[in-house]
């Protein structure tokens, strides 16, 4: 049996109050209708930016990050190696997937959706107000980002670089 002290123990907390978003984790943050504050709980996650440091930085076989975006926001078309868990806190969303985002469902707060690895996804806030969603990510290192085309595209078009 492993015993560990309080004061150990209170390193592997994560405050909501006291955690840093990151706005500008991805390449797509930058580009219309895809801005939004991210908060890397626990590991790295996917963020672009290796520079930020989770809260807690212990992740083994999984990631957990925090998402906040405002109406008609989210992420664009996206994959990545391993499955990707999304559940709304608060507020609606629409996860999408497919190779041009063809495919959709509106999920409510406390709903679940578990993206296998290689399918494309993104998801938007269909709500009125900000809201927040968690994202789990499988793995230790659960791999990088990549993009659907048509979202490299309007990135170029922009200038958006990483």
């Amino acid at each position: 049996m492993v015993s560990i002290s309080v004061e150990d123990m209170q390193k592997r907390i994560a405050r909501f109050r006291e955690l840093t978003p990151i706005p500008r984790g991805f390449l797509d943050t930058a580009i219309p209708g895809h801005a939004r504050d991210v908060f890397n709980v626990i590991g790295q996650g996917v963020t672009e930016d290796q520079t930020v440091a989770p809260a807690i930085a212990d992740a083994r076989d999984f990631n957990v990050t925090y998402v906040r975006a405002e109406p008609g926001n989210g992420a664009a078309l996206h994959d990545h190696e391993t499955v990707e868990v999304f559940i709304p806190l608060t507020g609606r969303f629409a996860i999408v997937w497919g190779d041009h985002g063809e495919q959709e469902v509106e999920l409510e707060p406390f709903d679940v959706i578990s993206v296998p690895p290689g399918v494309m996804r993104g998801f938007r806030n269909v709500d009125h107000e900000a809201a927040y969603m968690l994202a789990i990510q499988g793995g230790t290192d659960p791999g990088r980002v990549t993009y659907a085309d048509q979202v490299l595209a309007r990135a170029k078009e922009l200038g958006v670089k990483m």
